[in-house]
């Protein structure tokens, strides 16, 4: 049986006095598309940040490709590695952020050759090669020379969705991967999370978009937490007590879509 790329159980995490995340447990397959969904501050994009250990588990086990992350465990203790073995870890994880974390006195080639090149250790004008590739597939190969602030939002996050899978990474981590960007673009977007051989965790508020490529749903709320399959979750009656409002589930065309 494979092993799962993100498995975790009982994870929480806690700001202080604040609980964000309360006991989470998900697995989530190679190749698996899962949707994070909640109303905001329900710690959607904190379990992403946890799932490269950008933030440590209060509690927990959080696995990523049989590992865990971020920790050594020794005789039921865990010990958190040091940041140079945490990157090595990170090496085959790739992260999309809200922010759109580009270096502004790079341009956007050397802003998407960056993590291959230094850390994947690949040969500049291969990473090159990559990098004008990607630009082609989300229509910026004409923005190679320009600098993050000449771009526009949604510019600069087709930018780091670029950045990211240069990496070519195992599991891609995308929180709102659909902000500021246009439909047609937005549409182009959920293909190639679909089409990428990684497993993908995203989290968005655009629903519908996504909802043809999803396998899996995690819902975070204030009570708790609520996996499933699409068909699971995605339901009108399951959908209005977890928000605790209406929320009308049809089907048009053939697809379903959340009103």
């Amino acid at each position: 049986m494979a092993t799962p790329m993100i498995s975790a159980q009982n994870v929480h995490k806690s700001f202080g006095q604040l609980e964000v995340l309360k006991g989470i447990d998900i697995t989530v397959m190679p190749g698996e598309v899962a949707c994070l969904l909640g109303p905001s501050g329900s710690g959607k994009s904190t379990f992403l940040r946890c799932c490269n250990h950008l933030e440590k588990v209060t509690a927990g086990r959080l696995y990523i490709d049989g590992e865990i992350i971020g920790y050594r465990e020794r005789d039921g203790v865990l010990y958190e590695i040091s940041e140079k073995e945490a990157a090595a870890q990170r090496q085959d994880i790739g992260m999309v952020f809200q922010q759109f974390n580009l270096f502004s006195h790079r341009t956007v080639l050397e802003n998407i050759i960056e993590a291959p090149v230094q850390v994947k250790k690949q040969k500049p004008e291969e990473a090159k090669e990559r990098a004008m590739e990607l630009l082609e597939k989300v229509g910026l190969a004409h923005k190679a020379d320009a600098y993050p602030v000449q771009l526009s939002g949604g510019q600069q996050q087709l930018i780091r969705q670029a950045q990211a899978f240069s990496q070519s990474p195992e599991l891609l981590l995308c929180d709102e991967p659909l902000l500021s960007l246009d439909p047609a673009r937005a549409r182009n977007t959920v293909q190639r999370l679909a089409e990428h051989p990684a497993a993908v965790v995203c989290v968005t508020h655009s629903i519908n978009p996504v909802l043809g490529v999803v396998d899996r749903v995690l819902y975070l709320g204030p009570e708790g937490h609520v996996v499933g399959s699409v068909g699971e979750v995605m339901r009108s009656e399951v959908l209005s007590e977890l928000y605790g409002t209406r929320v009308d589930v049809v089907e048009v065309d053939g697809r379903m879509v959340v009103l």
